[in-house]
């Protein structure tokens, strides 16, 4: 599973960004000529894409209600999919568990943790997957 950016996934698919969302085209692309499983682009404020061999994607919508800092995003993201997965999650609710901490950690300034505590209240609370 690789977890680029999406100017990072365009320029590896060897597709131009245009203003049409060529999101899906550069995945598919991806996963055939890597020979991957799967593919998490992050789309910054527009959330993430998860694209999986013969599979339908999926989009998760950007969890932050107010960006201070974007530093470290795609870090807390990594981060908090290995652990997700390595706690047997499914990878859907991994990438969505993953998405709400980057939301959490774009919320802080610099660079930023996001406590167990406050992703697991987060999660509760707003009741997008059991943590």
């Amino acid at each position: 599973m690789l977890t680029p950016n999406k100017i990072e996934a365009a320029a590896a698919a060897g597709v131009e960004i245009t203003g049409d969302d060529k999101t899906t085209e550069i995945a598919e692309r991806l996963l055939r000529e890597l020979q991957i499983e799967a593919l998490l682009m992050t789309l910054g404020e527009d959330g993430m894409r998860l694209s999986e061999r013969g599979k339908d994607s999926q989009y998760f919508p950007a969890m932050a209600r107010q960006v201070y800092d974007v530093t470290g995003a795609g870090d807390t993201v990594i981060a908090t999919l290995a652990v997700a997965l390595g706690a047997d999650a499914d990878l859907a609710a991994a990438v969505q568990i993953a998405n709400t901490a980057a939301g959490l950690a774009v919320e802080q300034v610099g660079t930023a943790t996001v406590k167990k505590t406050a992703l697991e209240k987060f999660l509760f609370e707003h009741d997008i997957t059991e943590s």
